[in-house]
């Protein structure tokens, strides 16, 4: 789990790899944040998920991990990206969340699982 995060749990009847999929993630200060999975395909190696309520200064919420193989080894390419709307004045600000905390942190704990 990304260190950012204390608790990741599935809500809801649906399983973990199925769209409308409803999970709830505790940050480690105890803020909230509820996303859905909008989309999950073996075949393509990617999902896409959108945040419905977050503590953060942000709006409509999409990412997509997508992994595709390397050609030159044993190795896969990891590739996350979001698109969300954010005031101006809080752009820099959240931008680097997403990307340092968010993104890079995940990234980190699966090189270095627990």
């Amino acid at each position: 789990m990304n260190p950012a995060f204390r608790e990741s749990i599935i809500s809801g009847d649906l399983p973990a790899d199925r769209a409308g999929c409803k999970r709830k993630l505790t940050l480690e200060d105890g803020a909230v944040i509820r996303e859905e999975l909008q989309a999950f395909s073996d075949e393509e190696r990617s999902y896409t998920y959108s945040i419905l309520e977050s503590p953060f200064p942000i709006e409509n919420y999409v990412s997509t991990l997508r992994l595709l193989p390397v050609t030159d080894g044993d190795r896969t390419f990891a590739e996350w990206s979001a698109e969300f709307d954010v005031s101006p004045e809080k752009e820099e600000e959240i931008c680097g969340v997403v990307a340092n905390a968010v993104f890079q942190g995940g990234f980190d704990s699966l090189k270095n699982p627990a």
